[in-house]
C-alpha cells in the first residue's frame, strides 16, 4: 500500500500530548464544562453527572449483538432479551438528556435491531428505518453476505428538525427524459447527466472507510464522515449539539464540527479518544466529507464525486503537511 495508505495513526508522543485533552466527571456538570469535549469514560458510570434537556441531535452507535473486540475492550454476543436488558439500562437514563424537539438515530445490525426496535417503539416515536448499503468484505460461503445495516431514526415529539434541503443526492440520469426539447428535471454537467433527488431510507452511496481514505483509523466499526453528515445536516442546524454515548474514534464530533454544530461525546476506550482529538485538530484545517461536494451528496464513485475528491487533495495538500509537521515539532 506504501504512500497510498493514507490511516490516521498515533505515535507515542501525540499520545502523551493529547491525553490532556480527555475529559473525565465525577459529579453534576453544567453543559459549558463539557461542550465539543471527548468525555473518557463509560456512559452507564457517569450518565447520573450529565445536564439534563441539552441534547438536539442524539447518535448512538453501540456495540451490535455479536462478539467483537474493540482495542482494549470486548462484547460477547447476548440473547435477544439480554441484549434488549442491556441496551434498556443505559437508553432509559439517557431521555432526561434530550430536548422536547431532539432527534435521535440509533444504528444496529439484523440481529440487533429487533431490540432497538422495541426500546423505540417504548420511549420515542419512531419516524422511519433506515437501511444503507455496507459495501465491504469479500462475501460468505456459507450464507448471505451481511451486506446493510440499520439506523433507526425516532424523535422525543411531534416537533422536530429535518432539513430534507439540505441532504439531496446528486445522481446520474439513466433515462434523460426531455420535454419539448429540454431536460426534463436534470442538468448536463462536465462528466454527465445529473439530476438532484430528495434522500430515501435505502442509502447506496455509502464507502465505509478504509486504507486510502483519509478518515480511516484502526477501528474495526467506524462509521463514515458522509453518513454522519447525512444525518446532522438533516436533523440538526448550525449551533445545535450533537451527543455520542459511544463515540469510538470520533466521527460524530468531527463532523459536528465540521459542519458548524456543537458537540458532546462519550467513548470508555482512551486510545479512540485520542484518535478522536487528532481527528477533531485535523478538522480545524480540513473540513472535507467524501462524498458531499458543492452542498449535495454525490453517488459513490461518481466521476464529480472522484472529481471533487481530487480538487479537494489539491487544495488541503498544503495544510495537511503544515499541520503534519506542527503535530511532530
Amino acid at each position: 500500500m506504501g504512500s497510498r495508505n493514507r490511516t490516521i495513526t498515533l505515535s507515542d508522543e501525540e499520545k502523551e500530548n493529547y491525553r490532556h485533552k480527555l475529559l473525565k466527571i465525577n459529579n453534576h456538570t453544567a453543559i459549558e464544562k463539557i461542550l465539543n469535549k471527548i468525555i473518557n469514560d463509560d456512559i452507564l458510570k457517569i450518565i447520573g453527572s450529565l445536564p439534563s434537556n441539552f441534547v438536539d441531535l442524539l447518535f448512538i452507535d453501540p456495540p451490535y449483538n455479536l462478539t467483537k473486540v474493540f482495542n482494549n475492550n470486548s462484547f460477547k454476543q447476548k440473547s435477544l432479551q439480554q441484549y434488549l436488558n442491556w441496551m434498556d439500562s443505559w437508553l432509559s437514563k439517557i431521555i432526561r438528556l434530550l430536548k422536547a424537539t431532539a432527534s435521535i438515530y440509533i444504528c444496529g445490525d439484523w440481529r440487533s435491531s429487533p431490540a432497538i426496535y422495541q426500546l423505540c417503539e417504548k420511549y420515542f416515536i419512531i419516524q422511519n428505518r433506515i437501511t444503507f448499503e455496507r459495501e465491504k468484505g469479500r462475501g460468505s460461503k456459507k450464507n448471505w453476505k451481511n451486506n446493510s445495516e440499520d439506523i433507526w431514526f425516532c424523535t422525543v415529539s411531534n416537533k422536530f428538525t429535518f432539513n430534507a434541503e439540505a441532504v439531496k443526492l446528486k445522481r446520474r440520469v439513466i433515462a434523460p427524459y426531455r420535454e419539448n426539447g429540454m431536460p426534463k428535471d436534470w442538468e448536463e454537467e462536465e462528466g454527465g447527466k445529473y439530476r438532484l433527488t430528495y434522500p430515501s431510507n435505502i442509502w447506496t452511496d455509502i464507502t465505509i472507510p478504509f486504507w486510502s481514505m483519509a478518515e480511516n483509523t484502526p477501528h474495526p466499526t467506524q462509521k463514515p464522515e458522509k453518513l454522519l453528515a447525512k444525518i446532522i445536516l438533516a436533523s440538526s442546524n448550525e449551533g445545535d449539539i450533537v451527543f455520542d454515548p459511544f463515540a469510538g474514534v470520533g466521527t460524530a464530533g468531527v463532523v459536528a464540527k465540521k459542519l458548524k454544530r456543537k458537540f458532546v461525546m462519550i467513548e470508555i476506550d482512551k486510545e479512540y479518544c485520542l484518535y478522536a482529538v487528532k481527528r477533531l485538530m485535523m478538522a480545524e484545517k480540513d473540513t472535507f466529507i467524501q462524498g458531499y461536494f458543492d452542498g449535495v451528496f454525490w453517488e459513490r464513485n461518481s466521476s464529480a464525486e472522484i472529481k471533487s475528491r481530487n480538487i479537494w487533495k489539491l487544495e488541503v495538500a498544503d495544510d495537511l503537511s503544515i499541520f503534519s509537521k506542527e503535530v511532530s515539532s
